[in-house]
């Protein structure tokens, strides 16, 4: 009677309880060793054929308004010059794109670049092997990491294993698996080139593996894995001046990408946590005032943020976060961001030589005041950071757009997303209290554009 009793009771917990994953983790004590060939081929074949059908092809379609003009070389103000006369046709088109993506669970949850998925009116989504197209629904997306959950109904599919992405060693032999240009399923070896990869501008939150496995257009959203077949990382960009691969590689590690996942799944959004700190790194010199240790070197602390209320000063050099060692400023910001507000972190520090301890309760980024940003005529504008200037390659002056309506007066004068605005009649913008005091007059302005290493004009 009381086995009944108890397996009631586990059908009833199965059946009511909430839809969730539970991520399959490979053992981390996994040695390496070089392969021995003794009269026979090298291969792993028996790894790639385990792990392939946990990489899926992705293809998405979105409407695209093209800003009012007939010829597509209207919506750049450089080019509006040479096609004067040319009136506008408000039109649309639907543009296609290719990614892949990784299956994460059973139940046909999977992890891809929001970047893949992002405006997508359709996602479909193709598995090796299986000639059914399955149509996705976006579940949570983070466009700070370019991570996106998307589901599919589906049972019993084969999710990848997640490897502890922090014993990933520079030289383990790894395999990049996508979709590269829509040609199908193709798998790329190469090695580790280096870990912790940030300051590369790509994204907000940066802690990249560096590979030279070929990771092309299309394997974005893809796995990167290694030589036991277990996910170290999501594919996620290349750097090139030619579009094509070169050898440089990078993806998001599975840490992230588990924690990113877990809360997107949960909730549909990943909300970071907030210290309250601004930081940099410690240079050879400085080091020598905090006992030759490296970390984050706090330059300053804001008003009534959890750093200010723990007591943390500007001078302190954070070396660890719940006993992970931080080297560096992006390594506190990566790790900061991956918990979730009001989580209670224990923070070592040097302070006159001396180490100390802090337990400091983290608030919610999104909660977080901005006063950085501001809209005028279909446009958000935020300040330059330093990460936009790497990604403009530029040290120009002005205030960025970080988002355009479609539609609006400001799309339709051809200003587009990335743009910098760096003058507005004979004033020069260095902020957007500069920004501001430009525009606060009604009167039509001209406004002097920066992109991609030109200047334009346009009126608004």
């Amino acid at each position: 009677m009381k086995n009944l009793i108890l397996i009631c009771v586990v059908a009833l917990t199965m059946l009511y309880a909430g839809d969730s994953v539970e991520f399959k983790y490979a053992d981390t004590d996994t040695q390496r060793k070089h392969p021995t060939a003794q009269d026979h081929i090298l291969s792993y074949n028996n790894i790639l054929e385990t792990v392939r059908t946990t990489v899926v092809n992705i293809s998405t379609t979105k409407t695209v308004k093209n800003g009012g003009y007939a010829n597509p070389f209207m919506d750049d103000p450089f080019f509006r010059e040479f096609f004067r006369g040319q009136g506008r046709i408000p039109q649309e088109r639907i543009q296609s794109a290719l990614g892949s993506g990784v299956i994460i669970s059973e139940n046909g949850y999977i992890v891809t670049n929001n970047h893949v998925v992002e405006g997508a009116d359709k996602i479909k989504v193709t598995i090796a092997g299986n000639k059914k197209e399955y149509e996705a629904k976006i579940i949570g997306k983070d466009k700070k990491s370019d991570l996106a959950i998307i589901k599919i109904e589906a049972k019993d599919l084969n999710a990848v294993t997640f490897y502890n992405s922090d014993k990933v060693k520079v030289g383990d032999v790894v395999f990049a698996l996508g979709n590269p240009f829509g040609v199908g399923e193709t798998i790329t070896q190469g090695i580790v080139s280096a870990t912790g990869r940030s300051g590369v501008g790509i994204v907000e939150y940066e802690d990249f593996i560096q590979t030279d496995a070929s990771i092309n257009p299309g394997n974005s959203g893809g796995a990167l894995i290694n030589s036991a077949g277990h996910l170290i990382g999501i594919n996620s960009a290349i750097i090139s001046k030619s579009g094509g691969n070169v050898g440089i590689g990078f993806a998001i590690p599975s840490n992230m990408v588990t924690s990113i996942a877990t809360q997107l799944i949960d909730k549909g959004e990943f909300t970071r946590a907030y210290l309250g700190v601004t930081i940099s790194d410690v240079s050879d010199d400085m080091s020598s005032f905090y006992n030759n240790k490296y970390g984050a070197l706090i330059t300053g602390v804001e008003e009534n943020s959890p750093a200010e209320k723990s007591g943390l000063k500007r001078g302190d050099l954070i070396i660890s976060v719940n006993s992970k060692k931080i080297k560096s400023a992006s390594d506190l910001k990566n790790t900061i961001g991956s918990y979730e507000p009001s989580k209670i972190v224990n923070i070592k520090f040097l302070r006159d030589k001396k180490i100390k301890t802090l337990n400091v309760k983290l608030a919610s980024l999104d909660n977080k005041s901005v006063t950085g940003e501001t809209t005028y005529k279909g446009m958000n504008l935020s300040e330059l950071v330093t990460t936009d200037r790497q990604k403009l390659r530029s040290n120009v002056n002005g205030v960025i757009v970080t988002d355009v309506e479609n539609g609006s007066e400001a799309y339709n004068s051809g200003v587009r997303e990335g743009d910098v605005i760096i003058q507005i009649e004979n004033i020069e913008i260095n902020s957007l209290k500069d920004f501001k005091r430009a525009t606060a007059s009604k009167n039509k302005k001209r406004f002097f554009v920066y992109r991609r290493g030109s200047i334009f004009a346009i009126v608004l």
